[in-house]
């Protein structure tokens, strides 16, 4: 899913949602089945169904994946999430059968009302050994090690062997026979599909595809841009090309933010601490701009940590990596920064312990007396609900907050100081960078398209995001909402 849809809170609220249903239905239906046929061989033929429709899924999702891409593509956000309810869809079958197998199982194996309690405690026991066994299983050996098509597959076979067993225990040749032919079918099938890429690119060249423990990940190369892209694909993370510094997206407005202080000057800042390294784009750039200064970096996936290596050359020595969440690292260092950078989305989404006031106090606690932040935001076209949200909840800190809209991507940059500064500082400060160098381009650039503003406040946007109550993913959802209403409008 995560490919194709992320994997917010809202994509877990319809996959768990609706899977919770499916296994309702099959609770019901297999009680009423247990009652009026109590047969092993039922049971059994019930389940061989399920390991054939499991492995089925991935055949049957592909062209459901494919088309959700086009409909984002198109900004047919509507259609994107019709998509998803289709791919959910897909699971009914398994689910439902496999719902059906815990009454059926008690049914069967309670012989006296006196055995009534162990009978149940024993097969509740056992369903939730497999549950722990099937959290830990995928996550941590089958999808990295194998692959999320083959883990399908690798389940499907477990369940459709077990059935086979059950099957000629039970003496139903015929059954049995039948879930053999089938299954040897779609083994054959297996074998022979090559599926290719679990996702295409959506232009340029795939240099790369693969999972890891956080993210899907395509490494992509349009003409000499090489970029990084995660999950569902609709926003790039990281941008290297060997013939310009310079990408025209938010990495470059990173290197904006001490500008807004009074006199800043480039030799002026000495220290960066990046929140989302990424392929470390914006670690690249400081260290051009700003000379061998220290760069704490953190990236909370280590597989990334390796690609930005191989693909994005982020391989510069003063570029210390660290492979944490960026809060924990934040609470443990006892180093202060000249710039904190936060760039930390899995698009459309943003961590929320990253938005909250408590972690802007503890970012506003790790800089020194000149220090800035500076965090990218989202948007969708001029819906700024999100940005404003998190403007609002910065200002809650720091004394003074600007926004910074990007031309080539819709994000907006949000700037905090540490100490009081003024809009002016920013124009001076920029007029006084020498011509053609990377500061005064990108500088120049923002103040001709860049929108830059100060934000004080006002609007419905008025919320301040805490760790005990911070609805980022409710805005967000929100905005993708207004989006599809905009669509059905047109």
């Amino acid at each position: 899913m995560a490919p194709y849809f992320g994997n917010s809170t809202f994509i877990w609220a319809t996959l768990i949602g609706l899977m919770l249903t499916y296994l309702s239905v099959g609770y019901y239906l297999g009680g009423k089945l247990a009652d009026r046929y109590p047969s092993e061989r039922l049971l059994y033929t019930l389940t061989a169904i399920a390991a054939v429709s499991i492995a089925l899924i991935p055949f049957l999702s592909r062209p459901l994946l494919n088309a959700s891409v086009d409909a984002f593509a198109d900004l047919a956000v509507g259609a994107f999430y019709g998509r998803l309810v289709a791919i959910v869809f897909l699971f009914l079958v398994p689910i439902t059968l496999l719902g059906c197998v815990s009454p059926m199982v008690i049914r069967l194996r309670l012989n006296a009302v006196g055995e009534a309690g162990g009978t149940a405690g024993s097969l509740y026991a056992l369903p939730t050994v497999g549950s722990i066994v099937g959290s830990f299983l995928p996550v941590l050996v089958l999808i990295p090690y194998l692959g999320t098509y083959e883990t399908f597959y690798a389940f499907a076979i477990m369940l459709g062997v077990t059935s086979l067993i059950g099957l000629l225990l039970a003496r139903a040749w015929v059954p049995a026979l039948s879930a053999t032919s089938v299954l040897l079918v779609v083994l054959l099938v297996v074998g022979l599909w090559q599926p290719g890429d679990l996702r295409r690119a959506e232009a340029g060249e795939l240099l790369y595809e693969g999972e890891s423990e956080y993210n899907y990940i395509q490494v992509i190369k349009n003409g000499d841009e090489v970029g990084l892209v995660l999950n569902e694909g609709h926003a790039i993370h990281s941008i290297y090309n060997p013939n310009r510094l310079l990408t025209e997206g938010p990495w470059d407005y990173f290197m904006l933010g001490p500008y807004f202080n009074r006199d800043q000057r480039p030799e002026d800042v000495d220290s960066l601490l990046l929140i989302g390294l990424a392929g470390g784009t914006t670690a690249r750039q400081f260290t051009n701009v700003y000379g061998p200064i220290p760069i704490d970096g953190v990236e909370i996936d280590p597989r990334i940590v390796e690609i930005g290596r191989e693909y994005f050359a982020m391989n510069e020595p003063n570029l210390n990596v660290f492979v944490e969440d960026g809060r924990y690292v934040l609470k443990r260092t006892d180093r202060t920064y000249d710039v904190i950078g936060v760039d930390v989305y899995r698009q459309p989404y943003i961590p929320f312990q990253l938005t909250t006031r408590e972690f802007f106090q503890e970012s506003y606690d790790r800089l020194n007396d000149d220090g800035v932040m500076v965090l990218s935001a989202g948007r969708y076209g001029t819906d700024y609900r999100l940005v404003h949200a998190i403007a609002t909840t910065t200002k809650a800190v720091f004394p003074n907050v600007y926004l910074i809209d990007v031309g080539r991507f819709s994000n907006t940059m949000v700037v905090a100081t540490k100490q009081p500064s003024d809009l002016a500082n920013y124009r001076a400060n920029i007029a006084q960078l020498p011509q053609g160098s990377p500061l005064r381009t990108i500088g120049e650039l923002s103040l001709q398209t860049g929108n830059i503003r100060e934000w004080t406040g006002g609007g419905d946007e008025h919320i301040v995001f805490s760790n005990n109550r911070a609805p980022v993913d409710l805005v967000i959802d929100q905005v993708i909402i207004g989006a599809a209403q905009g669509e059905r409008r047109r």
